[in-house]
């Protein structure tokens, strides 16, 4: 007789743990999976996949007046409806989740509808009723963080400005990460009137410091009131809006305060004290190679072990997770060369190493750049500049970074990670044949480093 009701409990059915559950399952394990929210977890409700949809929505005015500008479209009176727009998104949001609950019921997951808690190592609790498991897998993802200040509580983070009931016409983003960018370019695109302000001296902390810069450039030429070295002190509700207090003296009235700041993993009330699992210094669940936290018998994958905060790395771990566990295969999550993007206006793709980090870890490196106006503005006399940038070892000749900021960077990137995947050699791209034209032949016929 087992010892266990079941092999696996999985907490959190987000894209890693709904992964991990099915693989599981498919390998023979008998799986639960509790969600308290909604399946899919971030990046299918308020995340990668809404927001997309979003910026999709965002480009077509700019679209518009290309057409009208350089190709001889005449386009005519065009208005939006963000009520429109929001009430598709959803309906193709719960199309989704409705995958999600079949892709689990298929796999044979008996799926939970409540918040689960650990009470010992091998026992969790969810709505009243336990459950005993050999092993718990934790991939209760991540939330939005804000800042305590008076006033915060008028401010909405990425989970609210998916659901607004209207468009706000004046909007200040707080924050400099990927998701402060993108919405930025979301409600300029749209229409709003955007400020976005960064406590620090350039946004995109961690990017290459060239693509941060050429960025910042390109989207203040879209018209977005980009504010360096700036913070808000306080927030007010007036009658016209809110007013934000700024870190200069100034104050800002807009409708809406979209705050970006970050996000801090979901460990709380989860009962980790009552197993004693291991935070690390930023509050993530600590793990090994192998996803295993500090309990020998229970593993975290995802956002909530602070690795790589992407879907497609959480969805990795998930995989190999259930190939050790119960494929008798083990497998280490891999986190070098992982390939991204930021749906920013103009689009940011980079795989790799940054420059900085390669001066760093090699003796010598070449780097190569262009900064070009792509084909499509040479009769639109758009100022639009497309940037690529490729980072080289000198000693072995492989590429070890690649970057770029422009139209398709994430699709034209994704396709040269599987090169560095491989280890590709400046030499192997120069003897490659471009496509003409494109953007992308660019990346081949690079020849003279800075």
């Amino acid at each position: 007789m087992a010892k266990h009701e079941l092999d696996l409990f999985v907490i959190g059915a987000g894209s890693g743990g709904v992964r991990a559950a099915r693989f599981s399952a498919g390998f023979g394990a008998r799986v639960a999976i509790a969600e308290e929210r909604y399946l899919g977890g971030t990046c299918v409700n308020v995340g990668c996949i809404p927001k997309k949809l979003l910026v999709y929505a965002s480009h077509f005015a700019e679209d518009f007046r290309d057409a009208e500008r350089g190709y001889g479209w005449k386009v005519g009176p065009s208005s939006f409806a963000w009520q429109t727009l929001i009430e598709n998104k959803n309906v193709e949001i719960e199309r989704l989740n409705g995958i999600y609950d079949g892709l689990l019921g298929g796999a044979g997951v008996e799926q939970v509808e409540g918040r689960a808690t650990i009470i010992d190592p091998h026992t969790v609790e969810v709505s009243g009723k336990t459950y005993s498991a050999e092993t718990i897998l934790i991939a209760s993802g991540s939330w939005p963080r804000l800042p305590e200040l008076p006033g915060i509580e008028y401010a909405i983070s990425s989970n609210e400005v998916f659901f607004l009931d209207e468009q706000p016409q004046r909007v200040l983003i707080v924050g400099g990460g990927y998701i402060a960018v993108e919405f930025a370019g979301i409600f300029n695109g749209l229409g709003s009137d955007v400020v976005q302000v960064y406590r620090g001296p350039l946004f995109l902390r961690g990017f290459d410091n060239d693509v941060r810069a050429h960025i910042a450039a390109e989207i203040r030429k879209h018209g977005i009131d980009l504010r360096f070295d700036l913070n808000v002190n306080s927030i007010e509700k007036v009658s016209g809006g809110l007013c934000a207090a700024l870190t200069d003296g100034s104050e800002l009235e807009v409708d809406q305060i979209l705050y970006a700041t970050g996000r801090a993993p979901l460990t709380s009330n989860l009962g980790l004290e009552n197993v004693d699992v291991a935070l690390d210094a930023k509050g993530a669940i600590a793990v090994d190679d192998y996803s295993c936290t500090s309990v020998a018998n229970i593993y975290a994958i995802g956002d909530v072990t602070n690795r790589i905060n992407l879907t497609p790395v959480a969805l990795h771990e998930g995989v190999c997770f259930a190939n050790t566990l119960y494929n008798d295969t083990p497998m280490k999550p891999v986190h070098q060369s992982v390939p991204a993007a930021v749906f920013s206006q103009p689009p940011i793709g980079t795989v790799g190493l940054t420059e900085a980090q390669a001066r760093d870890d090699y003796a010598e490196i070449d780097v190569y750049e262009s900064s070009f106006r792509a084909l499509k503005h040479t009769l639109t006399k758009g100022e639009a500049k497309t940037y690529m940038k490729l980072i080289v070892d000198r000693k072995s000749d492989r590429v070890l970074g690649l970057h770029m900021v422009g139209p398709e960077a994430g699709e034209i990137v994704q396709g040269f990670a599987v090169a560095l995947k491989c280890g590709a050699t400046k030499a192997q791209f120069d003897s490659t044949i471009g496509i003409h034209p494109t953007s992308a032949e660019e990346f081949v016929t690079l020849r003279t480093p800075r």
